[in-house]
């Protein structure tokens, strides 16, 4: 515990045996009190690997619901249990464990209610290895998604989430997709009621291991991530009712 809060990170899990013991590994446990692991049907050894390392929340969904649909189920478990901060971290080892502290703190300290780890801040992003494809794609995304959205992040498509109760419990997070638009989606919720989002900087690592999306599926993505700023834009002015903004 920090300052009487409950810690739990979340690992949204699919295929990720390779890299899920070096993740879990690092996580700073004499700050975080419960992990909570959400195999979403993986096609490997997964579940087993997280029973091996004694991951006491363990969670197999029996089909496949896609990274937004595994993040409710992480969240929901979460809240059930109790958590008062709740972090998303991939268990891909794409995005270090070291960066616990410095993003639990802040809402700990009630500073901020939501920090992002963010790959843009800084050079780590090409440094790590991100392609220059997606760089420009998510630099000029994110440009487009402050100017409709009314935001001034660094980025607006990390995995690297840490999140106070109060928000979760704030936000109609389970009307949002299933798919990978839920990052977005979710922006746009706490965007709505108001809360400031933190940012620091995250190096990041890509290597075969760590999960991805290819050209089509990031086309695919980077048109729905246009379309939710634009109808959080056109519910902001009251040109339409956005429905996952509606209580």
């Amino acid at each position: 515990m920090i300052k009487d809060k409950v810690v739990t990170v979340v690992l949204p899990a699919y295929n990720a045996e390779k890299t899920l013991e070096q993740t879990y590994n690092e996580i700073p446990f004499e700050i975080v009190d419960n992990v909570i692991l959400v195999d979403d049907h993986s096609r490997d050894n997964t579940i087993e690997v997280a029973k091996q390392l004694g991951i006491e929340y363990v969670i197999r969904h029996d089909d496949n619901k896609g990274y937004g649909g595994n993040q409710k189920t992480c969240y929901n478990k979460a809240l059930e249990i109790g958590s008062d901060i709740v972090v998303m971290l991939h268990p891909d080892y794409q995005y270090t464990p070291l960066l616990l502290h410095s993003m639990i703190y802040l809402i700990a300290n009630d500073v901020y209610q939501v920090v992002f780890g963010s790959r843009i801040l800084g050079k780590g992003a090409l440094k790590g290895g991100m392609p220059l494809y997606k760089y420009i794609a998510n630099r000029g995304l994110t440009f487009i998604q402050n100017l409709l959205m009314g935001n001034k992040l660094a980025e607006y498509h990390t995995g690297y989430r840490a999140y106070s109760a109060e928000v979760l419990k704030s936000i109609p997070y389970n009307k949002c997709s299933d798919n990978f638009v839920f990052d977005n989606e979710i922006i746009a919720q706490i965007t709505d009621r108001g809360y400031e989002i933190a940012e620091i900087t995250c190096p990041t690592k890509y290597f075969k291991e760590a999960s991805s999306i290819n050209l089509k599926n990031s086309t695919v993505y980077g048109f729905g991530v246009l379309k939710v700023s634009f109808c959080y834009f056109l519910n902001r002015i009251g040109l339409m009712k956005y429905s996952i903004l509606k209580d």
